[in-house]
């Protein structure tokens, strides 16, 4: 019986075990694509726009011009690289830094501090040009544009409102609720204000009170997504007049730029997505070994959501889902956990429909995890309590979980996926699986 040795990254290291070759039903890895040096490819994007002018020619001398950027949740957009790129474009076309403004697209999260804004955008661009959060909060620097034909209220920020042009950067990935990241994520919930986040992000519920979660608000899902839809329209709201989106790739460089216009040039985006992190399957495995990659995608358990949730697809239902996620700084944000001590499911769905919060929401998703197999954390030993909560059963170590694993599946020889990248990867289940 010959073994298949795996290496799967683990916050800062790596854990390492050994399965029988006959057992192992599949890795799941994304496409591997040439990469590309990031200053040519954000330069080319910038000159060869989708859908609209070269920036150079869309702004005019002395327009205030307001650029958005993600929080430090995000630092892999490499914004520090590409913002001097960006702002030396806008002065070639008589835009001074005096009248280029940056505001971290914070949305619900909370706002960033000085050091952060440093690590977002980099030393010199922080002084060189305003940096500034934009705070969800604070209805007295918002704008109101209307009602949405979903009945949400659209309020955004004055600062993105009151420019003459509006700039929007970002990343494009899967994204568990949205369909993807990037794009009008910016406006929504990047810039706007958070009872117009909440309206739009109850959407990720299902319609009856008591079904949890939106099946529709789901990963590579956007037709049918009324959260995404929704979030269309307010950015159609905004019309934002350029767009730029990096799409990563497997090796933690950058894949492709996207430049242009906010909707078309997003979609294109989302197609190099498609590509690279859109892995087709043919059958749902008795266990799956899943690592979010390491740090700092397993920073905490809020961050883990993602790779439960992909892992569940690859999983069958009943199975096993083993999750490799140090946490190691496992109880941010302070205000998750809270949305864990509700008597079922159920109670937890009435009360995000009162107030919806994006931490209950994530709270909710892992939950529902539990309904459909069994969820097993690798996580610190010092986690444990922590997580107790949460129901998912936590071990120390890999030999443990798949110890657990094996005497909870009915079969003697379980069929087993190993998925190395899993909150990127997106298993996808084909039509003429066995």
């Amino acid at each position: 019986m010959g073994l298949r040795q795996f290496n799967l990254n683990y916050g800062k290291s790596v854990v390492s075990f050994s399965l029988p070759e006959e057992q192992v039903l599949g890795e799941i890895v994304g496409r591997t694509l040439p990469a590309v040096d990031l200053e040519t490819a954000y330069r080319h994007a910038l000159e060869h726009p989708i859908d609209a002018p070269p920036l150079r020619e869309l702004v005019r001398p002395g327009e205030r011009v307001t650029i958005a950027v993600s929080d430090i949740t995000r630092v892999w957009q490499r914004n520090d690289l590409t913002l001097p790129i960006l702002l030396e474009t806008l002065n070639a076309a008589g835009v001074t830094d005096e009248n280029i403004t940056i505001v971290v697209a914070v949305g619900g999260h909370r706002l960033n501090t000085a050091d952060e804004h440093m690590e977002i955008c980099g030393g010199t661009v922080c002084h060189r040009v305003r940096v500034l959060n934009h705070d969800a909060h604070d209805i007295d620097n918002m704008v109101y544009l209307g009602r949405t034909s979903r009945g949400t209220n659209v309020r955004v920020s004055r600062l993105a409102m009151e420019a003459d042009r509006l700039i929007l950067t970002g990343g494009t990935i899967y994204h568990y609720m949205s369909g993807y990241g990037g794009g009008r994520k910016s406006i929504l919930p990047g810039l706007s204000y958070i009872e117009t986040i909440r309206q739009n992000h109850v959407l990720g519920l299902a319609p009856e009170i008591g079904r949890g979660s939106n099946p529709q608000s789901a990963s590579r899902i956007t037709r049918g997504n009324a959260l995404h839809e929704d979030m269309m329209e307010i950015a159609g709201f905004v019309q934002p007049d350029f767009l730029i989106n990096i799409v990563p790739a497997l090796d933690g460089g950058v894949a492709g730029v996207f430049s242009g216009n906010w909707a078309s040039a997003w979609h294109e985006a989302t197609r190099l997505v498609d590509r690279i992190f859109g892995v087709p399957i043919q059958t749902q495995a008795d266990i799956v070994i899943a690592s979010a990659g390491g740090y700092p995608r397993d920073i905490n358990l809020y961050q883990t959501g993602k790779t439960m949730d992909n892992a569940g697809y690859a999983m069958r239902p009943g199975g096993v889902a083993i999750i490799l996620a140090e946490c190691s700084q496992v109880r941010d944000p302070e205000t998750f956990f809270k949305w864990f001590g509700y008597a079922s499911n159920r109670d937890l769905d009435a009360a995000l429909r009162e107030c919806f919060h994006l931490d209950g929401w994530v709270a909710l998703k892992q939950l529902e995890c539990n309904t459909k197999g069994r969820f097993i954390l690798v996580t610190r030993p010092e986690n444990r309590q922590v997580l107790k909560p949460t129901g998912f059963t936590v071990c120390a170590d890999i030999e443990e979980a798949l110890s657990i694993a094996r005497q909870t599946c009915s079969d003697p020889s379980p069929r087993i996926t190993v998925m190395p990248q899993a909150s990127l990867t997106l298993p996808i289940l084909t039509a003429n699986h066995a």
